[in-house]
């Protein structure tokens, strides 16, 4: 019985995507948000590399755009460059959106968010 249960575990573990079964990725997860979504990460992971089946997700954030919870999933599909932007509802599990973000958006988004997120500077006393 334990080998059957066994055999199971690793067929399943096996018909995962490679991407879903590593979650080697970057992930930003703030604790104040996990407590109010529904939906696991993991699981929002699994909703988000079935919409894009070939590609590998390379980082995860949890938050609130345009006051709505998600998960924003980067993934990167072989051969294409930039990356697939999926949003998953992290209250239903269903794809919000998807879009496509190339190296350039990518780029501009990143120097964006290190902006806002600089300590402002001191002013003199």
């Amino acid at each position: 019985m334990k080998a059957a249960v066994f055999c199971a575990a690793v067929a399943f573990a096996a018909a995962l995507p490679l991407s879903a079964q590593a979650q080697g990725y970057k992930k930003e997860l703030p604790d104040s948000l996990v407590a109010k979504a529904k939906i696991t990460e993991d699981s929002a992971a699994k909703v988000a590399i079935k919409r894009v089946p070939k590609g590998t997700i390379e980082s995860a954030a949890l938050e609130r755009e345009k006051g709505k919870l998600l998960y924003s999933y980067d993934i990167k599909v072989p051969g294409k460059t930039g990356v697939e932007e999926v949003h998953v509802s992290a209250l239903t599990g269903k794809v919000m959106s998807v879009m496509h973000e190339s190296a350039a958006m990518e780029k501009k988004e990143a120097a964006a968010a290190s902006k806002t997120m600089a300590p402002k500077p001191k002013k003199p006393e």
